[in-house]
């Protein structure tokens, strides 16, 4: 078992990173991680404005996947996500879907135990997920920001027993992983999660000549494409041609059957409303589809 301690970390997905590690296809990986602020808040009489900004959303790696080319997707089966014992939730004016309604900054400090997290009083399941996961891009893009290549998505589906495929733009892949949340809701509405550092363990693998326009995530019950883009519409919009397209080329449909059928079976949902890109996800259940449709129906090949 590979393990890449939190020292190796980017700030980037871009298409000269130079790789922490490198795994075999197949081979199980821990990522150790720092939290989307650098473990750089204790307490809470530190709050965002104290904050280096240059050393938000860190994410370790990035890990050279062996025979992972361009034009590959990269598969991620994410087997384990541990959490430390305590993570802050932040907030600050002008941040968050009602950041013009927040005077001053503030933070809180949630102990986390025997399965949940403690914001003051309040006792909530916790419900651990990777925020920032992704590969080296064609071109620079902050660990902050989500895109084709994964990155920031803040997607709460992204949790243990899960499979996340990629587009590989560069060879290796260069895999990276942060940002790890306790537990959040769908839109992440103040900008903050409980952010905590800890340890995520996966399986690297590759699927040759199937690499989707964008992330697809597989569950137990269902898949999902993920897309972001600046404005909210836009992100629905595409996300709904693609699931559309899967349904017509999976299913042998035309384009107007498949459009007819998607509304009765795939759903839209919001992942993030609070980065530079918005993150929605289109679901298909696995009873119309398999990750090969998908992947095949979608491949940028």
């Amino acid at each position: 078992m590979l393990f890449i301690d939190k020292s190796k970390h980017i700030f980037g997905f871009g298409p000269n990173l130079r790789p922490a590690a490198e795994a075999e296809n197949g081979e199980i990986v821990v990522f150790e991680t720092l939290d989307a602020l650098s473990n750089q808040i204790s307490s809470e009489e530190q709050t965002l404005a104290a904050v280096d900004f240059s050393k938000v959303n860190p994410a370790t790696g990035p890990l050279y996947v062996k025979g992972a080319k361009p034009g590959d997707a990269l598969k991620v089966d994410i087997l384990d996500i541990e959490v430390a014992d305590r993570g802050v939730v932040v907030i600050a004016p002008n941040a968050g879907v009602l950041g013009n309604m927040v005077k001053e900054p503030k933070t809180k400090v949630c102990k986390i135990k025997d399965g949940y997290v403690y914001l003051g009083d309040l006792r909530i399941p916790a419900k651990p997920m990777i925020g920032v996961i992704g590969v080296a891009s064609r071109e620079e893009i902050p660990c902050g920001e989500p895109g084709e290549h994964g990155g920031n998505m803040d997607t709460k589906l992204i949790k243990k027993g899960t499979t996340l495929y990629l587009p590989v733009f560069v060879e290796g892949g260069l895999l990276a992983i942060g940002d790890l949340h306790a537990v959040m809701g769908d839109g992440e509405i103040c900008v903050s999660a409980c952010e905590v550092p800890g340890k995520v363990t996966v399986r690297v693998g590759i699927v040759k000549g199937m690499a989707p326009p964008y992330p697809v995530l597989e569950t137990e019950d269902s898949l999902y494409i993920l897309v972001s883009k600046e404005d909210l519409w836009d992100a629905i919009r595409q996300a709904t041609e693609l699931g559309v397209e899967v349904l017509q080329k999976a299913l042998g449909l035309s384009w107007e059957e498949a459009y007819m059928l998607g509304s009765l079976i795939l759903d839209v949902e919001i992942s993030q409303l609070v980065d530079p890109k918005k993150t929605v996800r289109i679901k298909i259940p696995k009873e119309y589809v398999s990750a090969k449709d998908v992947l095949k129906a979608l491949s940028l090949e």
